[in-house]
């Protein structure tokens, strides 16, 4: 989800992709992913976890050859969407695999270290895709996929067990296919809201009927005697904290990765590399604040640094809104810095408190909501920021008196500008082009520090202190 975002400035170049089609290349993967996690996870625990991982593997493969292929962005759309089908059946095991072979004592740790590698990995593919993209296309993003799933094929058809549910329960179907619908319309609506305006009938009506699908998911899985997510689950006040504060860092976190990376190649005008290069002190500021939470958490309780996390990415996602074409790199580091320190320090926390606060037979249940948790907000945070940033940039560039074709490529997107200002040797409008995205992106960030603080909040608020509790830390072990 995050190595391709490098590549989206010269997606847009060749397959002269809009600013809209850009968030759909990017976010059918993550909406898909989200909207199946459940219902492959089940299935996984039905037909056998192994069996579906390796499945998984070689759909991903077989689509990202695929998408070496195609020319137009409609078609690599479609070709995500498959992506995230694979990448549902793929990643519930992970988490999983982790809290039910570690003793409860020694989960905390193990968790840590999960969430170090899977925060550190969308820098990772990052720098990957930064290298590669150095000396080929953007197509070489997919053929390290290809590499990957298939490296990934072989460990797990050599090292991993297969396992299954003795009792095999009836698949909630239903459930799943309003799961389906409900997210697929919602986010259609938050990405298709600059076009139509936020206003419209079209994108209120699309919202609201998105919403009361995912209402009716949760009222059928309220009568459904073996639900895909039982929503009783929420009562639970550290599971619930986990899952809003999963859900809203990773809608900050992929939200910033979408429209920081279309900065850097296009308004500073950075290589792929370089790009990828220059947001490396988040990463290294995230992974010893990772490994640094569960032994906070032992000395003065999970409550503490996990709001402090939070409000260091607000802080920090508040200081890169004030980017513009003219920024110095050092600006981006005060930004970069408490952000990654901040998603180190919330991270581990909130997984361990989705996971702790239910019993071994869940999980499964658990790492998928888990999953779930941050692919929804990924995809949410990347159609929201995104869309921000596409209202930020239409609503401040200057058209009037351009020929109404260069007016239009000119508003599809900042790479689009960047062409068709080239081409005719408007200079004017490329610089007006690139004030305009500055514009959107503060939009942008500014909604996603809103987010962190949002989270921040409602975590304050879910582990207040109980009255008889002396240690903030035991709710989320022994609540619910």
């Amino acid at each position: 989800m995050a190595s391709l975002n490098v590549a989206l400035p010269d997606i847009a170049r060749e397959t002269h992709a809009s600013q809209t089609q850009l968030s759909w290349i990017i976010d059918a993967y993550s909406l898909v992913f989200a909207a199946l996690l459940l219902l492959a996870a089940t299935l996984g625990d039905r037909f056998g976890r192994r069996r579906a991982l390796l499945g998984g593997l070689a759909l991903f493969a077989a689509g990202s050859v695929a998408a070496t292929f195609s020319s137009q962005p409609g078609v690599l759309i479609a070709l995500r969407a498959l992506l995230g089908v694979a990448a549902a059946f793929v990643m519930p095991a992970t988490l999983s695999t982790i809290t039910s072979t570690f003793p409860r004592e020694e989960r905390t740790r193990a968790v840590s270290i999960w969430a170090a590698v899977a925060g550190a990995s969308a820098i990772l593919g990052l720098l990957t895709s930064g290298a590669v993209l150095e000396v080929w296309s953007w197509r070489s993003v997919f053929w390290v996929n290809v590499i990957l799933a298939v490296v990934a094929f072989i460990g797990a058809y050599v090292f991993v067990p297969e396992s299954a549910e003795a009792d095999r329960q009836r698949v909630d179907t239903i459930g799943a296919a309003l799961t389906v619908v409900g997210l697929g319309i919602l986010v259609y609506s938050v990405i298709q809201a600059p076009e139509h305006g936020w206003g419209s009938t079209r994108t209120l009506a699309g919202i609201a009927i998105g919403l009361a699908v995912l209402a009716a998911f949760v009222a059928w899985e309220l009568r459904h005697p073996h639900p895909l997510l039982d929503p009783r689950l929420f009562r639970n006040r550290p599971f619930a904290a986990g899952t809003l504060s999963i859900t809203l860092q990773f809608f900050a976190f992929f939200g910033f990765i979408f429209v920081v990376m279309q900065y850097l190649q296009l308004v500073r005008g950075d290589s792929a590399l370089i790009a990828a290069l220059s947001v490396l002190p988040m990463p290294a500021a995230m992974i010893p604040s990772a490994r640094l939470s569960p032994k906070l958490a032992a000395r003065v309780g999970a409550r503490r640094p996990w709001i402090a996390g939070l409000i260091a990415v607000a802080v920090g996602l508040s200081v890169l809104a004030e980017l513009d074409k003219t920024s110095s790199y050092w600006l981006i580091v005060a930004g970069l810095i408490p952000l990654g320190a901040g998603m180190g320090l919330a991270m581990t926390p909130a997984t361990a408190a989705i996971t702790d606060a239910l019993p071994a037979r869940l999980q499964n249940v658990g790492s998928a909501v888990n999953d779930l948790s941050r692919e929804l907000g990924g995809a949410l945070g990347i159609a929201v920021l995104g869309s921000a940033l596409n209202a930020g940039y239409r609503n401040t560039l200057d058209t009037e008196g351009l020929p109404a074709h260069v007016a239009e490529a000119a508003r599809s997107s900042l790479a689009a500008a960047n062409i068709v200002g080239t081409r005719t040797g408007n200079t004017g409008l490329v610089n007006e082009a690139r004030d305009a995205f500055a514009s959107g992106l503060h939009l942008a960030l500014i909604t996603g520090a809103g987010a962190a603080v949002l989270g921040a909040v409602s975590v304050a608020f879910l582990l207040r202190r109980p009255r008889n509790t002396t240690d903030d830390s035991a709710g989320i072990a022994t609540e619910g």
